[in-house]
């Protein structure tokens, strides 16, 4: 008798112990508001709950993902990086002799050591700056020779991947440019394995007992820089509106703010037109008189440019006399690298929603000879008749055998 109560001990337990659950689970969602309780259903001597209630669930709404401020985008986004490569030495040889029974004269059987990993710079489009690349680089040693005529193991290579548009340099010199995605650059030799006593067997010695170690891994130091690859630059002074109007035209979100330096990076944007085609065009942080003397940090966004197929000068029209910043910007560029202003270009003469802005645009007009675009980045006003020309430029461009 006593065995067949202990079912139903247990049972009224359960339900006890459920309802003490049920009363705990009201209270806590009636104190934080919004409790509803649908159904109960026994099976198999069960019972479950379900509950709906807005507190139970993350609230779904249209949050939008904040957009990374300038300064850090300065911490993640590097475009200079000095590193030193230190190659994988080479194995040492192996001095053995074969030792075996009734094998007395088993003759030498050192093996070589292996080769040291060499390391390689390799071109990845998928990475966009060279904020991980560390300033040292050690390869991996080669494994010394055994006996048995055993050579030791190789050292792996070393991979620093690196951006398209990288240009490594040493000593100020360019060595190669990085342009196509996969490309590698074997920087630094890893060091030969040492030879072992096997080796140096001959008839006139039977019994070498030289054994030469691995050659030290080659050393070097090397300059990477990025520039940024895009088909059109927007060149200007601080607060001209380069990044507003790269909002304007293109899909990228630049820091926009009322005052100078606002971008502290090259922000690159694609403009997409009605037969696929795809034009990228980088906002050059603003330039300043002296960058070509790298006073600021002249030099650092003025060799972005030299990676632009085409140039927009971008003015500013309030400022007092906006023709002459178009001369200042073609000398400071022209200083840097004798020729780059004189590349296709268009000028732009931005903030036209101000009063003072039709005057100057006239005069503007009168001091230049190239054709002038009229817009305003903040309303948007006349940007279509910039994007068309942006792809006369651009497919100008590719008449003249670039690559798109």
């Amino acid at each position: 008798m006593r065995k067949k109560e202990w079912p139903d001990c247990f049972e009224l337990r359960g339900r006890q112990l459920l309802k003490s659950i049920q009363r705990r689970i009201k209270a806590v969602l009636k104190a934080k508001g919004g409790f509803n309780l649908v159904y109960f259903r026994k099976v198999g001597g069960v019972r479950d709950v379900s509950t709906s209630s807005t507190l139970c669930t993350k609230v779904r709404g249209n949050s939008k993902k904040m957009e990374m401020s300038e300064k850090k985008l300065t911490r993640h986004f590097v475009d200079h990086r000095r590193v030193k490569l230190l190659a994988g030495s080479g194995g040492k040889g192996a001095s053995s002799f074969h030792s075996e029974p009734r094998k007395e004269w088993g003759g030498p059987d050192g093996g070589n050591g292996g080769d040291g990993g060499s390391i390689i710079i390799k071109a990845d489009r998928f990475v966009k700056s060279l904020a991980q690349v560390v300033p040292v680089y050690k390869g991996e040693d080669g494994e010394s020779g055994g006996s048995k005529n055993c050579y030791g193991r190789n050292g792996s290579p070393t991979y620093i991947r690196v951006p398209l548009g990288t240009v490594v340099k040493e000593q100020g010199k360019t060595i190669l440019d990085m342009t196509e995605h996969g490309q590698e650059y074997l920087a630094a030799f890893g060091g030969a394995g040492g030879k072992g006593n096997r080796f140096f067997l001959s008839n006139e010695n039977r019994s070498p007992m030289t054994a030469t170690p691995g050659i030290t891994g080659q050393e070097r130091v090397l300059q990477l820089e990025l520039r940024t690859m895009a088909h059109a630059g927007l060149v200007g002074f601080p607060n001209a509106g380069k990044s507003s109007l790269l909002r304007a035209i293109t899909n990228a979100r630049p820091a926009v703010a009322a005052y100078p330096f606002t971008t502290l990076n090259p922000h690159v944007g694609i403009v997409n037109y009605r037969d696929h085609e795809q034009v990228a065009v980088a906002d050059i942080p603003g330039i300043i008189r002296g960058a070509h003397l790298n006073r600021g940090l002249g030099i650092s966004f003025l060799r972005h440019i030299e990676r632009c197929r085409f140039l927009l000068f971008v003015l500013d029209l309030s400022a007092p006399e906006p023709w002459t910043q178009l001369q200042h910007l073609r000398y400071e560029l022209d200083q840097y690298e004798p020729g780059l202003s004189q590349r296709p270009q268009a000028i732009i003469a931005n903030k036209m929603d101000l009063s003072e802005a039709q005057e100057k645009l006239e005069t503007l007009k009168s001091n230049v000879s190239q054709r002038v675009i009229p817009v305003s980045a903040l309303t948007g006003q006349n940007t279509e008749e910039l994007i068309l020309h942006l792809r006369e430029l651009y497919d100008g461009y590719l008449q003249g055998g670039g690559n798109g």
